[in-house]
């Protein structure tokens, strides 16, 4: 199992509000063949019990491929099924409290938007990554704050946790975020909904060389 200390690069892939769990198991199976390095967890339509059970058989899935599993805002839950992290939005769990409850071992990750000051202030608190955007229309979340390019350039200059890229990625603009400096992209519709998941997230795979 990757380590918080290690590098966090490559293709992260974001779970669609599937309340259907053996199509979710299949495709994030077909995602994690397919070279992905990260999965989040994050299933607004489900109810608290169906949650639990989707993350428990989800966590067990990415074990088996030694892939780091985080959960989206639920401290509780990440805690209770021993998750390898969370992801926090700036209205979730402050990250002092989430380190204080997850132990020093697991993976915070923090969204930032288009702010360069909540993202130094993030890796201040001890978040193992930040997270920019959208960068592009995007379907997954409404009121959707965009994030320019350059943010990824200056972030790179400022800060010294791993940078991913969020926000209506896909095979057709993931490598612009790459190479503007994106350790790693996030990506959900693109992956889940594609003809075919397992090429998909290979070729994205591939753009990290």
């Amino acid at each position: 199992m990757k380590k918080r200390n290690q590098s966090i690069r490559g293709l992260y892939g974001i779970t669609p509000d599937l309340t259907d769990t053996a199509v979710l198991l299949n495709q994030t199976e077909q995602i994690l063949t397919g070279g992905a390095q990260l999965i989040q967890y994050r299933n607004k339509l489900a109810d608290k019990v169906l949650r639990r059970h989707q993350a428990n058989l989800l966590l067990r899935l990415c074990r088996t491929y030694a892939t780091p599993m985080i959960v989206n805002d639920h401290l509780d839950l990440a805690t209770e099924i021993d998750a390898d992290g969370i992801h926090v939005g700036q209205s979730d769990v402050d990250i002092t409290a989430a380190r204080t409850m997850l132990g020093r071992d697991k993976i915070i990750g923090a969204t930032c938007y288009n702010r360069l000051d909540l993202a130094i202030q993030a890796e201040s608190k001890g978040a193992d990554y930040v997270a920019f955007g959208a960068f592009y229309p995007t379907s997954t979340k409404q009121n959707t704050v965009f994030a320019p390019l350059d943010i990824l350039v200056q972030a790179k200059k400022t800060l010294t946790v791993p940078i991913i890229g969020i926000g209506g990625i896909n095979l057709t603009n993931a490598r612009t975020l790459i190479e503007n400096g994106a350790d790693a992209v996030a990506v959900s519709y693109a992956l889940y909904r594609a003809k075919d998941i397992h090429k998909t997230a290979e070729t994205i795979s591939r753009f990290f060389g």
